[in-house]
């Protein structure tokens, strides 16, 4: 779909990051983008008119003043969540309500900061540009215009409102979804694999739900209590959930069980710098990827997952491709046919030109 639509090279930010928090999401995506050598700016999408706005809130979280963390351990000692905490810090620190006011409760401003802050700490010179969203928000579940969140498509396409879905997204999008569905490729959301999260879940040990990345405080109990008395991950999402662990929370430290991460690996993830790998390309990309090795011939470059496996003597660049394809083994399991493992050695790199060119002939 992103070469369709014009996108040069595609790389692939790999599961352990795809599936964290916003702040290790953004990092990770910073050091892909970073690692290359040539991209000199990132764009990203966000709700606020001013990228000023968010940046004033990124520095504030990336140099945590003493006021500041006062005022956060004061809000999160009154039993709220991390996000909300920080939120109310952040409005009293800054003392400018009228600016700031509901900036850090929009999905777009937070992952646009969260890039911010990844550049100040990696110290990359890459030039932060943000893109306004418009007419809907992230979470918005209907259509404005030609405008729709992806949490709008994914309900459309669970009720089949095909009509509708090829509104408010490109032709050659459209049609590559359309051909997936009818092949019954595709996982609308979590609750598919809720069997083998809950049979993961009633299996662990206490301690090893502790070892689950985002588990702290005693909620290795609550996440065990509700498993072993629940039989749908909505039910054990409701249970856990308070005012201090959000919905959001919950949801990741599922997929994390369901994925087998654990707290080493996230540590992990934070320390490296990962591979490139590559999932796509045109003519103009090849030649890209070609200036990456000429301008950095030490990239650990992936084209080929065998190989890479075979001849790399990086054991957490190792276990990070690991995790990739046994992420890729799962979710096919949510398919409604051809639930194939092993895809990430049998779907080839895709040459959109190479493409064209034989659909042609």
């Amino acid at each position: 779909m992103a070469l369709c639509s014009g996108v040069d090279l595609v790389l692939e930010l790999p599961t352990i990051y795809s599936v964290s928090s916003a702040e290790n999401f953004a990092e990770g995506a910073i050091k892909v983008l970073e690692s290359t050598g040539i991209v000199d700016t990132i764009s990203f999408g966000m709700e606020a008119n001013d990228l000023a706005i968010l940046n004033n809130i990124a520095n504030v979280l990336y140099n945590e003043p003493k006021e500041y963390v006062t005022i956060l351990n004061h809000e999160l000692g009154r039993g709220l969540s991390f996000p909300k905490a920080r939120e109310n810090a952040v409005l009293m620190y800054l003392n400018d309500i009228k600016r700031y006011a509901n900036v850090l409760a929009s999905s777009n401003n937070i992952l646009a900061i969260e890039y911010l802050k990844a550049l100040k700490r990696l110290k990359s010179k890459l030039l932060p540009m943000g893109i306004k969203r418009q007419k809907v928000l992230y979470n918005d579940e209907f259509i404005v215009d030609d405008f729709a969140s992806a949490t709008a498509i994914r309900r459309m396409i669970s009720r089949a409102q095909f009509d509708d879905i090829a509104k408010v997204m490109p032709r050659s999008s459209y049609i590559l979804l359309a051909q997936e569905i009818r092949k019954g490729h595709f996982v609308i959301d979590l609750s598919k694999f809720q069997r083998e999260i809950l049979y993961r879940l009633r299996t662990m040990s206490i301690e090893e739900i502790k070892d689950i990345p985002d588990v702290s405080e005693g909620l290795e109990n609550a996440i065990k209590n509700a498993a072993d008395s629940c039989n749908s991950i909505i039910d054990l999402v409701n249970i856990v959930k308070s005012k201090r662990y959000t919905q959001t929370r919950i949801q990741r430290i599922l997929i994390y069980t369901l994925l087998g991460i654990t707290k080493k690996n996230m540590e992990t993830s934070k320390k490296v710098t990962p591979y490139l790998r590559v999932l796509g390309f045109n003519n103009k990309g090849k030649e890209l990827i070609s200036e990456i090795m000429k301008k950095n011939p030490k990239t650990n470059l992936v084209t080929s997952v065998k190989n890479f496996l075979d001849t790399t003597k990086n054991k957490n660049l190792k276990e990070m491709l690991l995790k990739d394809i046994e992420a890729t083994n799962i979710y096919t399991l949510g398919y409604e046919s051809d639930s194939w493992a092993n895809l990430d050695y049998t779907n080839r790199i895709i040459n959109i030109d190479e493409l064209f060119k034989n659909n042609k002939k």
